[in-house]
Formats: C-alpha cells, structure tokens, sequence
C-alpha cells in the first residue's frame, strides 16, 4: 500500500475514470458505436463494457507515465483480463493502481442536492475491494442549486462514509459533483467549500482522501484545500463537457488534475482498427496530462 500511497502523492499523471455503472453503460456503448445496446440483455451490456475497457487498459497507450490510476466499476474489478483480475492486471502489468466506485445510485433531488443512496453490505463490498487489491473508493452525490442545507448534507453524508473507508485502510475520493448546469453554479461552489472546510476541520483522525470537483467557475477555487494534510489530490471530473472545453478549463486550474470519464473515451469506437485505436487514445490521454500538468505550455 506504501508504494501505491507514494504514486498517488508524487507521481504526475491523472486518473482515469472508467466506473460507467447501469445507468450510463448504455449510453456509452452508443458512443463506443454498438448501436443495438439497447436491446442487451443487463449482463451482456456489462460483458460489452467489460471488452471496451479491457481494449482501453490492455492498449499500448495506457501506461503509468501519464496515468497513476484507474476508478473501476464492481463488476470489472470482480472481471478478468488476460487471466488477472483488472486491479492485479492494472498494478502488476501497468503500475496503475485501482480504485472501486462504491455508491449505487442516487436518491430523489430534496434540498437542490441528491444525496447517495444507502450503500448495502458496505464493509463487505470494502473488505473485497482490498483483498482484489483495491486502494481506495468512490462516491459521487450532486449539487443542482446554492441550498445550504441540502450542500451541507452531501458533504457530511460523504464525510461519514470517508471515515468508514478510511478505517479499513482505503483511500476514499469524495465527489460532491455540482451539476455544470446547476442553478447559480458559483453560488454552489462557495457554500459548498464553505461546508468542506468546517467538514475537515472537524476531522480528529488522520487518514488521506481525495476530493473529486466539477471545473470550478473561480480559477483555482479549491486549491486553498490542498494544505490540508489529509488531502493527497484534487481532481476533476468533465461532467458533460467536451474534452476540449475540460482541457481548457483544466487548464486554467493550476492544481487540479483530472478523472475524466466521457472526454477520455471521446471518439473511441469498436469498429476502428487497433492501430486507430490506439492511436485515439494516446492523443486523448496525451491531451489530458497536458492540461493536468503541463499547464503552462
């Protein structure tokens, strides 16, 4: 765990996000071109998704100089490829670590928020992350409009959580995504920094987290949290922007890193050969570390 913690701390790279779950496999089988996804059975879609992934981990482009780490949805970590289970491929073929995406949906919008949904048999779920060599979780809730109670809800639903995860001695990402269209963006990033804040301070055991944000609409925005020594990252999510536009944002952003999903996965298509595969991936992923830390050029 000490030589994954040390990739984590002081490696450059950025974090692949490749945790599609039920409700988004779909749509992104679509985008990979398998255009009768919808006509998939719930575990041919995952075996479908499982085949995008394992192309996208096994490609020559997917190497530890620009990735340090993969989020993988349950069903690929407890999936093979090439004979391992993805995080033990991952970590002894790649020098990637892996982490899982844990929460299972979201409940109702109540209080301009949706908070995560309960998580069942999580100490199970944790206990089996870390023994398929697992380093850390995470969860995602979302912020629609500046409602301080609801905001303060997420944060302390997710802080609650983070404290679980940490006990077992796994690295949570906290993402308390504000919905790029949400009602007064800003106004949501401020109350929401505002309740991280007070949530950190209150933290009485050391442990190490990462925070996972929407491209802020103030430069820099979150990096006053970054000298808390709990926090090893910040990191971003494209949360329905192109990847030009989360590029350019991320650019911007001096300190973040990114996790994208969607704008990692732009323009790959199951109909290409390996070599334009390939290829499109390397110039996303080459794309995508410019902007996490090249920022300058």
């Amino acid at each position: 765990m000490n030589e994954k913690l040390e990739i984590l701390k002081n490696r450059h790279g950025f974090i692949a996000a490749l945790d599609q779950s039920g409700g988004s496999s779909r749509k992104t089988l679509a985008n990979y071109g398998l255009n009768n996804s919808d006509a998939l059975t719930d575990e041919e879609m995952f075996e479908k998704i499982h085949e995008m992934r394992s192309r996208i981990i096994t490609s020559p482009a997917f190497t530890s100089d620009k990735i340090l780490g993969v989020i993988l949805f349950e069903h690929t970590m407890n999936h093979e490829i090439a004979g391992m289970l993805t995080a033990d491929y991952l970590w002894h073929k790649k020098k990637i670590v892996s982490f899982l995406k844990i929460d299972v949906g979201l409940q109702e919008t109540q209080n301009g928020v949706q908070l995560l949904k309960d998580i069942p048999d999580l100490e199970k779920r944790l206990d089996d992350a870390l023994a398929k060599g697992i380093i850390g979780t995470k969860m995602r809730s979302v912020i629609h409009e500046p409602n301080r109670e609801g905001i303060h809800a997420v944060v302390m639903q997710q802080f609650a959580l983070a404290q679980r995860i940490a006990a077992k001695g796994l690295v949570p990402i906290i993402e308390p995504e504000v919905d790029i269209y949400a009602i007064e963006k800003f106004g949501c990033e401020q109350i929401l920094l505002d309740e991280i804040k007070h949530a950190l301070a209150d933290v009485a055991n050391q442990f190490d987290l990462i925070f996972k944000f929407t491209l802020p609409e103030k430069t820099n925005f979150y990096d006053e949290l970054l000298v808390n020594p709990h926090v090893l990252q910040i990191v971003a999510l494209s949360g329905g922007y192109s990847q030009e536009k989360a590029n350019q944002l991320l650019k911007e952003n001096g300190r973040m890193i990114a996790s994208f999903s969607r704008a990692l996965l732009e323009g790959l298509k199951v109909s290409q050969t390996a070599a334009e595969f390939d290829q499109t991936l390397a110039n996303n992923i080459n794309s995508i570390y410019a902007a996490s830390w090249l920022k300058d050029e």
